[in-house]
C-alpha cells in the first residue's frame, strides 16, 4: 500500500470533492446570513462534481491495474 499512497489519497480527495459538493446542492444551508447565498452556484457546483468524479474513475483504475 505504501507505493499507493498518492492514489489513494487522490481516491480520497476526489471522493470529498464530488459528495461534498452534491451535498450542498441537494442539502443547502437553513439560515442564511448577509452576504451568503441562499444555495452554491449551480454551474460551478457541476464543474467540481465533474472533476471529482474524473479523479475518482482515474484513481479506482490505477488502484485495480
Amino acid at each position: 500500500m505504501g507505493e499507493d499512497i498518492l492514489v489513494w489519497l487522490m481516491l480520497a480527495v476526489g471522493g470529498a470533492l464530488t459528495i461534498g459538493t452534491a451535498t450542498a446542492l441537494i442539502n443547502p444551508k437553513g439560515e442564511i446570513g448577509e452576504g451568503e447565498l441562499e444555495r452554491p452556484p449551480l454551474g460551478r457546483s457541476l464543474v467540481q462534481i465533474a472533476i471529482g468524479l474524473v479523479v475518482v474513475i482515474w484513481a479506482a483504475v490505477s488502484l485495480f491495474n
